[in-house]
C-alpha cells in the first residue's frame, strides 16, 4: 500500500537506508522484491554502541549488489548519545573509507556535532569521488556552507514545515538548487499537515511545495531540479 501509493504520489524510487547489519540484509531483500526500492547499507551512529567496528566487514560485502546506490547512513550525534564518540568516530571514518573504495556516495547524519563532523570531512571528503549527502539537515548554516564547498548535497524533509525550525528555512534558501535533495526520513518528521502521524514517501509533495516557496520557485521547477540531483547523487557513476 505505501509503494502504491508513494506511485500514485509521483515517486518513482525510494532508497531504504539501513541502520545496522540486520536491518542491511532486510533492505537488500525489499530492494529484490520491489523494483522501486533501492538501499544504503551501513551502521547508524545510534547502533554503533550496539556493533562491534567488524560488523562493516559484513556489510561490505554486500556493497556491490546492483541495487546499493549509498553507504549509510552514517555519521556523529551527540544530541542522544556522548558516551561513545569516539567509537561514533571511528565508525563514521570507516564507512567513508568504505564508500570511497566502493565509489559510492555516503549518506551522513549529523546532529550537534558540528566541529567533529567538519574535522572528519575536512580529512577525508577528498577521497570521496561522488561525496554523498547530509541528510535531514538542521545543523548551522556555517557547516552547511562548509559541507556545500565540500561538493556535499544537503537533504532537507518535513522539519522545513514545522513553525519553529526558521534555522533550517535559512538553510535551505542559502543552499544552491544543484546541491538540494528532498527526502521524508519515514516514519519521523512528517510535514505538516500531517504531523504527529507516521511519515511515508507519499507525503513527499508536502515538502517540495515548503522548499519552493522559500526559493521563490515554481514547485515543478523545484521538482525538475531535485530529481536530477538526486539521480546524479545515486544513480549516476562518477
Amino acid at each position: 500500500e505505501i509503494l502504491d501509493r508513494a506511485k500514485d504520489a509521483g515517486i518513482e524510487r525510494i532508497i531504504v537506508p539501513a541502520v545496522d547489519l540486520e536491518s542491511s540484509k532486510k533492505i537488500i531483500e525489499l530492494s529484490e522484491k520491489y523494483d522501486m526500492i533501492y538501499s544504503a547499507l551501513g551502521v547508524h551512529t545510534g547502533d554503533v554502541s550496539k556493533n562491534d567496528l567488524s560488523v562493516l566487514e559484513e556489510i561490505e560485502k554486500m556493497l556491490s549488489h546492483e541495487k546499493v546506490v549509498a553507504v549509510g547512513e552514517t555519521g556523529l550525534d551527540y544530541y542522544w548519545d556522548t558516551s561513545n564518540i569516539d567509537l561514533q568516530k571511528e565508525f563514521f571514518k570507516k564507512q567513508i573509507e568504505l564508500a570511497s573504495a566502493y565509489n559510492l556516495p555516503v549518506v551522513i547524519h549529523t546532529r550537534e556535532a558540528d566541529d567533529d563532523t567538519r574535522d572528519i570531512l575536512r580529512n577525508y571528503s577528498s577521497t570521496l569521488s561522488r561525496k554523498g549527502v547530509i541528510h535531514s539537515f538542521t545543523s548551522s548554516l556555517e557547516l552547511a556552507e562548509f559541507c556545500l564547498g565540500e561538493g556535499f548535497m544537503l537533504g532537507f524533509n518535513g522539519i522545513t514545515t514545522f513553525n519553529r525550525a526558521e534555522n533550517v528555512r535559512q538553510v535551505v534558501a542559502a543552499t544552491p538548487l544543484q546541491q538540494l535533495v528532498l527526502e521524508t526520513d519515514a516514519p519521523y518528521l512528517t510535514p505538516v499537515p500531517y504531523r504527529g502521524k507516521a511519515n511515508a514517501p507519499y507525503f513527499l509533495p508536502f515538502i517540495a511545495e515548503a522548499v519552493a516557496v522559500i526559493k521563490s520557485l515554481d514547485v515543478e521547477e523545484l521538482l525538475q531540479q531535485v530529481h536530477a540531483n538526486s539521480m546524479r547523487l545515486f544513480f549516476e557513476a562518477a
